[in-house]
């Protein structure tokens, strides 16, 4: 075919035409002007957009169908929760005689933070559903049991694995929070990604949801009362609602090869499930008629309005999470968060401290993506995948200057990037110490004075010390150095006689009081809370430093200029050791452009030396990066002298 003709060349052969003399010679037709070369192609693509599928109506209501089919056969009322992939709650069905409220988890050495605490069995059931399909994509099917396993003081968690370290995403519980400023708010809109009431669960009985193989959504589902997590990996336990949310995956199921069994971690495979279909005691191929359930849709304030609805289609502009336009990015693989009209939500701008350009902020994210793209996943299947990941840049007010992610990265990663970023920031900052010494919760208050004594140094967290999100979990383990026994937690931590995921130290002391106006929004005695986390002084639009809450693993370092610090980088999505690595080399990568880059080694966390008290000294870490991580390049120690 050919191409159509530019107006003004168009013009000029009109202008040729007909009984005008024209400005050629006589006799000859008059030159035309020249046709401009196609434009140069953009970048090739390295990733491949997942496919526009969504849960219809009809699919909503065969998945709830299912799964109170094998919970009547077991003869255990549930609530069944569904939601799709950024979040947004599709329905939420009471089944008759389900119980009324879930209680998270006591601890060992009584109750603090949320242990012990009730919640609305709705909201416990949201929060399952969020998980799976949150910290799932193309490449990896993770369920509430997988989330389980790496949520723990030990990996993997077992009365034998004692003296090992603690989970690779541990505290990531405290993520994509009710309070979260990250989280999208819009009512009357499928834009994602959303909150959840209780953060990520560990509790079995959550699973992703796919339809021709791509990621839709999530099954939540909670009837037993007990909200918690699964302490010992060696058994295989039947656990109740467990089956019944497989059950309701039947159709919907993982690709097999995907599922959280085929995929190790530090050479230990994690688990999806304990029993699969072969425990079900009901047909979920002939299920009960939705019509037929005893039961009914439920209102749960700010997430469901007692409704059934369709999900929206991941990647579309309703989702909130589609492809950059050309005008917004110059990458052709590059992702970005939308409020649903077209703006883009997150856009790189400059500071609000004045210490990054909008340039130096674009700079940052493209370098980190192509380091990412180059990066080897860990938890992707098939093997030899491009690691997909979010990444986020915020300012020393803790405000997000950017955000751009790869087209599967899982969701989670919105959220716990940006927490990531502001963690190493803030407490990278001079204000650590006075901010968090002013905490209302003593709690938190005490920390400053804990951590001094800890690092025998007075003037700890006073910004003198450039902090990685790495040496945040050293300093939040109930043991350190982390996983060995009989020593004293870290002065982030909590003492191992009174810790578990539901109380783990600052990271949940500082969020508890936000989550406890939340649980007394869906109860009907406060009005809901507006976004901001933390309980910090205000620093960015009313809200703290820490406005979606504080992260305790790998992935997120300070950024700085000639010394001073400017912000912070933060990435998630795959390992952790690749997350450390994005951050790292994408930040090193604009070294020298106008001065912004990595701390300066001599003040870099991995410097400080702890006593202990049988004399040794161990050093905070800085970052990790793993070995040989490029595809195609057999490079190692690629982080080393940098």
């Amino acid at each position: 075919m050919r191409p159509a003709l530019p107006a003004a060349v168009l013009a000029l052969l009109l202008a040729g035409c007909g009984g005008g003399s024209g400005e050629g010679s006589p006799g000859k037709p008059p030159a035309a002007a020249p046709v401009p070369p196609p434009p140069a192609p953009g970048p090739a693509r390295l990733f491949t957009d997942p496919a526009p599928e969504f849960l219809t109506e009809t699919d909503v209501r065969q998945i709830i169908a299912q799964a109170a089919g094998e919970a009547l056969a077991r003869n255990l009322p549930v609530v069944i929760a569904v939601t799709d992939r950024v979040g947004n709650v599709l329905a939420v069905f009471r089944m008759a005689g389900a119980r009324a409220t879930a209680r998270l988890r006591d601890g060992p050495g009584g109750n603090f933070d949320a242990q012990g605490v009730e919640v609305p069995a709705e909201a416990a059931a949201i929060a399952k559903a969020i998980t799976g399909a949150y910290l799932s994509s193309a490449g990896n099917a993770f369920s509430t049991r997988t989330a389980s396993m790496i949520v723990q003081e030990h990996f993997p968690p077992s009365a034998v694995a004692r003296g090992l370290e603690s989970g690779p995403l541990f505290g990531v519980q405290f993520s994509q929070l009710p309070c979260s400023d990250v989280a999208a708010r819009l009512p009357g809109t499928g834009v994602g990604p959303k909150r959840s009431p209780l953060g990520l669960a560990a509790d079995p009985g959550g699973f992703p949801l796919y339809k021709a193989g791509v990621l839709v959504g999530g099954i939540g589902v909670m009837g037993d009362g007990d909200y918690g997590f699964d302490p010992e990996v060696r058994d295989i336990d039947t656990d109740d609602e467990e089956l019944i949310a497989l059950a309701g995956t039947s159709g919907f199921a993982a690709p097999r090869e995907i599922e959280a069994d085929r995929i190790s971690v530090d050479g230990t495979t994690l688990r999806f499930r304990d029993r699969g279909t072969e425990a079900l005691r009901s047909s979920p191929a002939s299920p009960p008629p939705f019509a037929s359930l005893a039961g009914a849709l439920v209102v749960v304030p700010g997430y469901s309005d007692g409704s059934l609805r369709a999900g929206t289609a991941y990647g579309s502009e309703a989702s909130g999470i589609r492809r950059a336009r050309a005008d917004e990015s110059a990458n052709p693989d590059h992702y970005v968060l939308s409020d649903g009209t077209g703006l883009r939500r997150f856009e790189p701008a400059p500071a609000s401290d004045g210490g990054l350009t909008a340039a130096e902020v674009r700079r940052l994210l493209d370098s980190a993506f192509e380091v990412m793209a180059r990066a080897r996943a860990q938890i992707r299947r098939p093997l030899e995948s491009r690691a997909q990941v979010s990444i986020a840049v915020v300012d020393t007010n803790g405000r997000v200057l950017g955000l751009v992610r790869a087209p599967d990265a899982p969701v989670f990663g919105i959220d716990v990037a940006v927490q990531k970023a502001r963690s190493a920031m803030f407490l990278s900052s001079a204000r650590a110490a006075s901010e968090l010494g002013a905490h209302p919760n003593p709690a938190v208050a005490g920390v400053v004075a804990a951590t001094r004594t800890f690092l025998a140094d007075p003037q700890a967290l006073t910004g003198q010390t450039a902090i990685s999100a790495r040496a945040i979990g050293n300093l939040a383990r109930p043991f350190f150095p982390d996983g060995e026994l009989g020593r004293p937690p870290g002065p982030f931590g909590r003492a191992i006689g009174s810790f578990s995921p539901f109380a783990n130290g600052l990271q949940s002391a500082l969020v508890i009081g936000d989550i406890a106006a939340h649980l007394g929004f869906l109860a009907g005695q406060n009005p809901d809370p507006p976004p901001g986390c933390g309980g910090l002084p205000p620093a960015d639009e009313g809200r703290g430093r820490l406005a979606n809450g504080l992260q305790i693993f790998p992935g997120g370092i300070p950024l700085y200029r000639h010394g001073v610090l400017v912000g912070g980088i933060g990435v998630s999505g795959d390992g952790i050791d690749q997350d450390d690595m994005v951050a790292f080399l994408g930040t090193d990568g604009v070294a020298g452009t106008g001065g912004v880059g990595n701390a300066a080694p001599a003040i870099r966390s991995d410097r400080v030396e702890v006593p202990l008290a049988d004399g040794r000294r161990v050093r905070l870490r800085w970052i990790v990066c793993p070995f040989a991580p490029f595809l195609g390049d057999a490079a190692q120690n690629v982080c080393a002298g940098r």
